[in-house]
């Protein structure tokens, strides 16, 4: 497994405008390793927006955002592979099987065969693995999806409703793999309207509405 590359993320007057909307207005957050953040707030409120700056798939409009000793901005291309996303796109080639997919995006990360079979075997990607992704249902697009978020090992992991689509099995196999991640050192960010799997996973707490982080 590739060492940390960062042991926490701390993102300072986090803004971002889309036109004239505030989708952030002023967030401070500290995100450190070892440790499962549940980001919590309602519809509006800026939690996928936040995750789109953590992810650097976005940029934000003023305010600072550093990876321990790197700059999000500066150093992002650098960043970008020791960041493990799963949002509500599975970020998948439709027309490719999970066998497939999994093995291009390892490929790209120099990940070895043997850390896909472990992740198949994690999430229980069995022979529906050699279909196209296009014929999955939704569970095991779901499953795949975090398989792939996980490839690189990353040092920060950002989960955008993960238990979306998974039966209870598949829950629990979420939980484990959370937790493995958690004692593996990684920085793990999780947004989820599943107060019982937050209350079972977080470590700390960020409530977010209109924009705004809210007191604890």
């Amino acid at each position: 497994m590739p060492v940390r590359a960062f042991d926490e993320v701390k993102g300072e007057g986090l803004v971002k405008l889309y036109g004239r909307t505030r989708a952030l207005g002023g967030v401070d957050v500290t995100l450190r390793a070892g440790e499962v953040a549940g980001i919590a707030g309602p519809h509006g409120s800026g939690k996928s927006t936040l995750l789109s700056l953590l992810s650097l798939e976005a940029r934000p409009t003023r305010g600072a955002l550093r990876f321990g000793a790197f700059d999000g901005h500066r150093d992002r291309r650098r960043l970008r592979r020791h960041i493990g996303v799963l949002s509500h796109q599975a970020m998948l080639y439709p027309d490719l099987s999970a066998a497939e997919n999994l093995a291009f995006f390892a490929g790209l990360l120099g990940v070895s065969a043997d850390r896909v079979a472990v992740l198949r075997e994690r999430f229980e990607v069995g022979t529906y693995g050699e279909r196209a992704v296009r014929t999955y249902s939704r569970g095991q697009l779901q499953r795949v999806a975090l398989a792939r978020a996980l490839l690189g090992a990353p040092s920060l992991l950002l989960l955008d409703e993960p238990s979306t689509g998974l039966d209870t099995r598949g829950i629990d196999r979420l939980e484990e793999a959370v937790r493995a991640e958690r004692e593996r050192g990684a920085i793990v960010a999780l947004v989820t309207h599943d107060a019982r799997f937050a209350d079972a996973l977080a470590d700390a707490r960020v409530s977010l509405r209109r924009g705004k982080r809210e007191a604890a």
